[in-house]
Formats: structure tokens, C-alpha cells, sequence
């Protein structure tokens, strides 16, 4: 079963038709059908490590000031948890909690499941990001991710490379500024030849200007993690840019899917 990370952007795209949404749907129609998805999104950032285990998982409006029909978007894909309980074991010795109340899909998770499985009919977890822990923490946990692979669940990472909201040029809808550019092409040449080497990018002279926080930046590094456990590097689905100050970049490992 591939993996992917998805560059979501705007919670907008979960209504719009544009080549990122074309993007995920066409991996979402070409891949083998998953027999549950697991989500780490960077909208479940948390002092703890847990997986969604409810039956029904609500669809999360986590945002304000968009048009009411974005809020009106209900993503009604049912839970599994027994699926949890195998994350949890597979992830051990990491304590994962089994959250059966509190959280459900966030819109980093269904924006872009929307268009990839349209149809919400396939079992959806989350993952929490541990804002307690380091970078290489949640690289590790993607490496221990991988076997769940080979059992019919499909991984995803959903965030941005670059999430700099502070920034945002909105005259500039599908542009880039060179610091934009110059943090994603280097992250584009860890991630296409030795995705552990991603963990370097910290260093890079653009880190506190693409990561200013860390939430949306950290589920590349599962994708990471599950590339490495496959001795593969991961390729591009698409790239590009949106308002100066975000990149839209996403990446799948093991995907036959036609590359836009």
C-alpha cells in the first residue's frame, strides 16, 4: 500500500477544482483500495500521542471566517477501532492513547480526502503530532509505521513544507517568495534521493522562515520515515506554490499513479 503527503493549503480546496485537488484525486482513483487510512494531520497537534478509536468520527471544522458552505462539508467515512488498536501495537513500546471522544477528522484530514476518496466509505484514523517530542521522534514512529503498509492501510501525512500564514501575499495567489523556493528545493532533493536526511533541514538557512512552527512541517517526516523503511525515496505528485508564503508540494511513496 503507498503512502503520501499531502500539501493542503487553504481548507478552501476542499471545494475547489484545481491541480492539487486533480492531484489527489487521481492517486486516490489509482491506487489498490485501502483497507483503512491513518492520517496524521497537522491540524491534532497535542501534548500526547493517540489515535482516533470511535466508531463515527466527526468531521471537524477547525478554522473561522470562511463561507458557510465550507462548514456545511461533512465527511462521514466511519472509524475502526480495532484498526486503532493495531496502530497502537504496532507503535510499541510508544504509549499511544486510544481516543474514543475527543477528536474526529480535522480538515486537514478531510479537505483532501474529499477528493481522494470521495465517497467516505473507508475506514479513517487519526494520529496526534506530539508537539512534546523532537523532529526525530516523529521520524521514528513513521519507521515503525511501515508494516502497517503491507497490511492493507494506507499512511498519510497531511501539512505544507512551507506554512508561513504571517506572510501571505494575497496578490500573489500562486507565487513564491526565493526563500519559499530555496526551503522546498532543498527538502525536494532529501526527500527524492535520502529521505532521512530530511532531519537536516533544520539547519537550512530558510528553516525559521518556512517552519515558524513546527505542526505543519512534521508529518512529512512519517512519510520520511516510511520511505526509509522501504529503502526508497519518496517522488513528487505535484508542486507549486500559493501566496508568497506556502508550499503545495506533495509527495507519495510506492504510488503507481500518474505524476502531475
Amino acid at each position: 500500500m503507498p503512502a503520501v503527503f499531502f500539501g493542503h493549503g487553504s481548507p478552501m480546496n476542499a471545494l475547489d477544482r484545481n491541480r492539487y485537488t486533480e492531484a489527489w484525486s487521481t492517486f486516490g482513483r489509482t491506487i489498490p483500495r485501502p483497507r483503512a487510512i491513518l492520517v496524521i494531520s497537522a491540524h491534532w497537534y497535542i501534548n500526547a500521542s493517540a489515535v482516533t478509536a470511535m466508531e463515527r468520527p466527526r468531521t471537524i471544522h477547525d478554522f473561522y471566517g470562511f463561507p458557510p458552505k465550507l462548514f456545511a462539508v461533512d465527511y462521514p467515512a466511519p472509524g475502526a477501532p480495532d484498526v486503532a488498536s493495531e496502530i497502537a501495537v504496532a507503535l510499541s513500546p510508544v504509549s499511544i492513547a486510544l481516543d474514543k471522544d475527543s477528536w474526529g477528522l480535522d480538515h486537514g484530514t478531510w479537505s483532501v480526502l474529499i477528493h481522494a476518496f470521495p465517497q467516505a466509505d473507508i475506514p479513517v484514523l487519526q494520529l496526534s503530532i506530539n508537539a512534546l517530542q523532537p523532529f526525530e521522534y516523529h521520524l521514528d514512529l513513521g519507521v515503525r509505521l511501515a508494516g502497517l503498509r503491507e497490511r492493507g492501510i494506507l499512511i498519510a501525512g497531511s501539512g505544507n513544507v512551507v506554512h508561513n500564514l504571517g506572510r501571505m501575499n494575497r496578490h500573489q495567489p500562486d507565487a513564491a517568495f526565493e526563500w519559499n523556493k530555496r526551503f522546498d528545493d532543498a527538502v525536494k532533493s532529501a526527500m527524492t534521493s535520502a529521505p532521512a536526511e530530511v532531519l537536516r533541514i533544520s539547519t537550512h538557512q530558510d528553516f525559521d522562515l518556512a517552519v515558524p512552527t513546527p505542526e505543519h512541517f512534521i508529518p512529512l517526516l512519517y512519510i520520511a520515515g516510511l520511505a526509509s523503511a522501504a529503502g526508497r525515496p519518496a517522488e513528487v505528485l505535484v508542486e507549486g506554490y500559493a501566496m508568497g508564503s506556502l508550499s503545495m508540494t506533495a509527495y507519495t511513496v510506492d504510488a503507481q499513479c500518474h505524476l502531475i
